[in-house]
């Protein structure tokens, strides 16, 4: 039996069942993150090359192919789904993948179609969003100072920003930001960027730099540990342990001054992957089962060899079989290389 006929028929049974996705570890798979795209409007300084070469458009699945992986996702139980860059909104005809994968939330299929994105054209979208079943969405902003904005995104707007936030919170959709916390560029702002998100109704997650691609800077100039961050909050702040979840690898605290929720992300001083329920696919159709390792598997391939979803279904099993415990993020002095080579916007935050 060859390779193809042999996928197709073990996949037969899983189809039709419909089976759960679990890997090695017994963990189901119900989070998917999918970057549309690699490029952005943005160049933040710890997550690209200010001179980026971005993948040949040609390489790209289309909107139609995109759909049809994440809606075989959603049939074997991914009941979250992200989407994410790069900047998503920046892809041509964008929305229209968005208002096709939002049948999902309308059937109930799926739980939570969300995104990712710097803000930049949420102005221009956010209604359209919040019709296609959007409702919620992260926006990354490491900064309110407008030149220190500037500085860390290369090419950015903040008033764009701040429009875009204005616009979505608008249309009814809830906001969350995200900040990487960055020594001596921003830590003694986190007070009030919180303040700034509570008094909004905006919950705030603070991310660790990760060590991903090659940049200008070294990493290790600006990685901060989040332990130290909570320590100096507290100083000023109660915080007070919550068990609140959104599924991602962000555990929450509520702070008592101002009634809001602030989330810590730690790949790198605190490992959350033992409890890790998501994989990510990229815009030319590489899943990755880890985003801090390289292993991934070429689903392009399986989509265009056949119509059969059965057979696309077999490929994403044999590819969660290689799916890895934990990830090898490391920053220190003795490590000048990235953990992994590819740019964060390659597969997506």
């Amino acid at each position: 039996m060859n390779g193809f006929s042999g996928l197709l028929e073990k996949a037969k049974t899983l189809t039709e069942n419909n089976a759960p996705m679990v890997d090695p570890f017994g963990r189901a798979i119900t989070y998917l993150r999918v970057s549309v795209t690699d490029r952005c409007d943005f160049r933040c300084t710890y997550c690209m090359s200010e001179h980026m070469t971005f993948l040949p458009k040609k390489d790209l699945l289309t909107l139609e192919e995109l759909d049809r992986l994440c809606s075989v996702f959603i049939t074997r139980g991914v009941r979250k789904l992200r989407l994410t860059g790069g900047e998503p909104l920046v892809r041509k005809n964008i929305m229209s993948l968005v208002r096709n994968l939002g049948r999902h939330v309308q059937s109930g299929t799926l739980d939570e179609l969300t995104l990712t994105t710097n803000g930049s054209q949420l102005a221009k979208f956010a209604g359209e969003l919040a019709d296609c079943g959007v409702r919620r969405i992260n926006v990354s902003l490491d900064t309110l100072d407008r030149d220190k904005f500037r500085q860390i995104t290369r090419w950015g707007d903040i008033d764009r920003v701040m429009e875009g936030l204005d616009a979505a919170q608008a249309a009814g959709i809830k906001v969350k930001l995200n900040a990487v916390a960055l020594k001596d560029f921003n830590d003694a702002e986190m007070p009030e960027l919180m303040r700034f998100a509570h008094g909004r109704g905006m919950d705030l997650t603070v991310i660790e730099t990760m060590p991903m691609g090659e940049i200008e800077e070294d990493r290790t100039d600006r990685y901060l540990p989040l332990s130290k961050l909570r320590a100096d909050l507290e100083q000023n702040f109660t915080l007070i342990d919550s068990d609140y979840q959104t599924g991602g690898p962000a555990r929450y605290v509520t702070v008592k001054e101002t009634g809001g929720r602030l989330g810590f992300i730690t790949p790198m001083t605190h490992n959350f992957c033992e409890s890790c329920n998501r994989v990510r696919l990229t815009c030319t159709g590489t899943l990755y089962m880890c985003l801090g390792q390289d292993d991934a598997a070429d689903l392009r391939t399986a989509l265009r060899a056949s119509d059969s979803d059965a057979y696309l279904s077999a490929a994403i099993d044999e590819a969660l079989l290689r799916k890895p415990k934990g990830h090898d993020f490391i920053i220190d002095r003795t490590h000048k290389r990235p953990a992994v080579a590819r740019h964060m916007s390659v597969t997506g935050g």
